[in-house]
């Protein structure tokens, strides 16, 4: 066991699961700029994390067969040893955030996902896109599995009083599809929180109207973000890493700080 400081940088959307109460992953980056992956937290924490803030808590080595060298457990599942310090702000281009966040970068993904291999087994990355070529949303199942959610049933994201699920099944899939730095073309899913709050948000916003609410993400996501310098961090899954699928990853954060501004003398020499 060792304390650590930690700067979150990735928050996913929160999975009901059958071995603990709801719970989600999150992950960051050490002062060395090395990446660490705690899983699982207590979904009942998750208003007390926020992203490009450091934390400092206690963790052990995952059990449970999981040989991904960033992953970690919290000590105490409920985060009580959690203490919650300074927050790096969007200041000079986002600078202090770029400092623990681009120490490595990818820029082939024939690269990553060799590396992703033995021995070095990475799990997670920050890669560069050379280009983002469209964004994609699919259908997927609207419902919980039966399993799950008998199991929410039992846990705090199931209100009693209402019968009602706080926590939403996304009825969507969103994905980007890009090229890297050897205009191979990759489709990737993007599982972050920020995506999925996104969307509840935007679908209130628009009474229940799920195409709007879709256009507006799309809006987000594809409009807004391809106006910035953008970089994914990206991470495997167990279940996949394990099966070495061809490709283990997914975009688990979007990192969009502004593009570099240029310079007058580059322009003149272009």
């Amino acid at each position: 066991m060792s304390r650590e400081k930690i700067l979150l940088t990735v928050l996913t959307y929160p999975q009901p699961s059958l071995s603990y109460e709801e719970n989600f992953c999150t992950a960051g980056f050490r002062e060395d700029g090395s990446m660490i992956r705690l899983y699982p937290l207590a979904f009942s924490r998750y208003s007390d994390l926020h992203k490009y803030s450091f934390i400092e808590i206690n963790i052990q080595n995952r059990k449970k067969g999981d040989f991904r060298p960033e992953s970690y457990s919290p000590k105490d599942f409920y985060l009580k040893d959690l203490k919650v310090l300074g927050k790096l702000d969007s200041k000079n281009s986002w600078a202090e955030r770029k400092k623990y966040c681009l120490k490595n970068v990818y820029t082939d993904f024939n690269k990553l996902i060799k590396d992703s291999k033995e021995p070095r087994n990475v799990s997670l990355a920050v890669f560069k896109p050379n280009k983002i070529m469209d964004f994609v949303i699919e259908n997927t199942e609207r419902e919980w599995k039966s399993d799950w959610l008998e199991k929410m049933k039992q846990g705090k994201l199931f209100e009693k009083a209402n019968n009602k699920i706080i926590l939403k099944k996304l009825p969507y899939n969103f994905k980007y599809k890009i090229a890297d730095s050897n205009n191979k073309v990759h489709k990737l899913s993007i599982l972050d929180w920020e995506i999925g709050a996104l969307y509840w948000n935007c679908l209130k916003r628009v009474n229940g109207n799920e195409t709007q609410a879709l256009e507006k993400v799309r809006e987000k996501y594809f409009k807004d973000f391809l106006k910035k310098d953008v970089y994914f961090f990206v991470g495997t899954t167990l279940e996949w890493h394990l099966r070495r699928a061809k490709n283990p990853f997914t975009i688990i954060g979007v990192f969009y700080p502004p593009k570099p501004a240029i310079s007058v003398t580059s322009l003149l020499f272009q």
